[in-house]
């Protein structure tokens, strides 16, 4: 039993080299970061300066007094951005915008010093360390045409490995990528799950040898169980889960090869799982919005920052004998479920690891509208050539026995031929004129059982 690679990375942070870590340790260590980092905040932050003026610092003694600490939410994070910077401009090595969901607000940007971009690469190549070995070849499948890019910072990490590694960007044309894997003998892929399914599928289809993977990373908001499935299937490996998004720093939480969670790394990130309605945490099994504190971010710390992604902690030590707390399977975001008018919610989640299970189905677009007052889903199914119509006749049955979609008129079409594959974060469009504005921090999607 192997276990996770990144008890390396916490040993060395703590200073316990040589010798097991404990949770006592780690949460130490945390408490006196957090102290640090809220004195940080305050000394060269305007926006923490005001919004921590009323708290007593004093009272982080341990962890427990971290749900004193006020929440930082996305709108603050867009409207107040700068204000939050720490350092000077001159400092700054790299500036990530990310655009508004919608059509109009401000984009979120966030700043990195070199430290903060060394922290990165330092989690990249340990936590690769579970999943790729020296003298082996990574395909990256992630964008990297930038420097300090997410394939930027990943191919540095490997290379400090011994791993060769060629950045191919996202997939845009499955039959083209694999046609690069083929000539260029990889052992790891890492890359967007939805993606990496059509690469292997088109494959499958077309008799292409691909070359023996030795392992699969897959990196998102949401990793569907039926994509991870299938992929272990196609290529005979095992497959990897990461988490992390642009506010984490890239990185964020890898799984082991037990495949229990996903290992956060918590020497430079706090996680916790709070009730998006209330605000107030949540103990560890509880499904609820990831709130995250970044403990050793130089530019632009966060303090408890609703991510609006829906998770959960897990209870307990993992199997492989760690006690670095892991995050179960994240499930996407909350804003983006749908309520209908029967009252039940549906997501793109659902939708996925209901659909992908289909052998012939590539990709998906989906929206909900409505017609003659009733609500409709609307599918457009990207499927391999030969098997559309057995493929839109099998999504049609299965969603016809999912008891949200109960009174919803279902719509499955095929598009012809290969289209573009979604290069962004996909999502279950909302056209209809009656839109439920409620939240879906209610009960049935908070449910530990769901």
């Amino acid at each position: 039993m192997r276990i996770t690679t990144l008890e390396t990375l916490l040993q060395h942070d703590i200073g316990t080299a040589g010798r097991p870590l404990s949770r006592a340790a780690i949460e130490s260590y945390q408490a006196e970061a957090l102290y640090q980092l809220v004195e940080y905040c305050r000394l060269r932050s305007p926006f923490y300066r005001s919004k921590l003026a009323e708290f007593d610092n004093q009272t982080i003694s341990s962890l427990d007094g971290l749900s004193a600490l006020p929440l930082t939410s996305e709108t603050e994070l867009r409207e107040q951005g700068h204000h939050m910077l720490c350092v000077s401009q001159d400092e700054v090595a790299r500036i990530i915008s990310l655009p508004s969901s919608g059509t109009t607000g401000a984009a979120k940007r966030l700043f990195f010093t070199e430290d903060d971009l060394e922290r990165t690469r330092l989690f990249f190549r340990i936590g690769m360390g579970n999943l790729a070995e020296p003298g082996q070849k990574a395909a990256i499948l992630l964008p990297g045409a930038t420097p300090d890019s997410t394939g930027y910072l990943l191919a540095g990490a490997l290379q400090a490995m011994d791993v060769r590694s060629e950045i191919l960007g996202l997939v845009s044309d499955p039959v083209a990528v694999a046609r690069q894997l083929v000539a260029g003998r990889f052992d790891v892929l890492i890359g967007f799950p939805i993606q990496l399914l059509a690469v292997a599928r088109v494959a499958e289809a077309r008799k292409m040898e691909l070359p023996m993977i030795r392992s699969v990373l897959l990196c998102s908001d949401y990793i569907p169980k039926s994509v991870s499935t299938a992929l272990a299937a196609s290529f005979g490996c095992e497959v990897f889960s990461h988490y992390g998004t642009v506010e984490s720093g890239l990185g964020g939480a890898v799984d082991c090869a037990m495949h229990c969670g996903m290992h956060i790394r918590e020497t430079d990130l706090l996680i916790e799982v709070i009730d998006p309605k209330t605000g107030y945490p949540l103990a560890d099994g509880r499904w609820g919005e990831i709130v995250l504190t970044t403990l050793q971010r130089r530019a632009m710390p966060l303090v408890r920052y609703q991510t609006g992604d829906l998770g959960r902690l897990l209870v307990g030590t993992c199997p492989c004998g760690s006690t670095i707390r892991r995050l179960d399977k994240v499930k996407g975001r909350i804003s983006l479920q749908r309520k209908l008018r029967s009252g039940a919610w549906i997501d793109l989640p659902t939708l996925d690891e209901v659909l992908f299970g289909l052998p012939g189905l590539i990709d998906f677009s989906a929206a909900i509208d409505e017609n003659a007052g009733q609500d409709r889903l609307c599918l457009t199914l990207q499927c391999l050539p030969g098997h559309e119509d057995a493929t839109v006749e099998a999504a049609g049955r299965l969603l016809a026995g999912q008891p949200q979609l109960c009174g919803v008129h279902v719509q499955v079409e095929h598009d012809s031929g290969y289209r573009r594959l979604h290069q962004g974060k996909r999502q279950l469009f909302d056209q209809r004129e009656f839109v439920c504005h409620e939240t879906a921090c209610s009960s049935s999607l908070l449910n530990p059982c769901r």
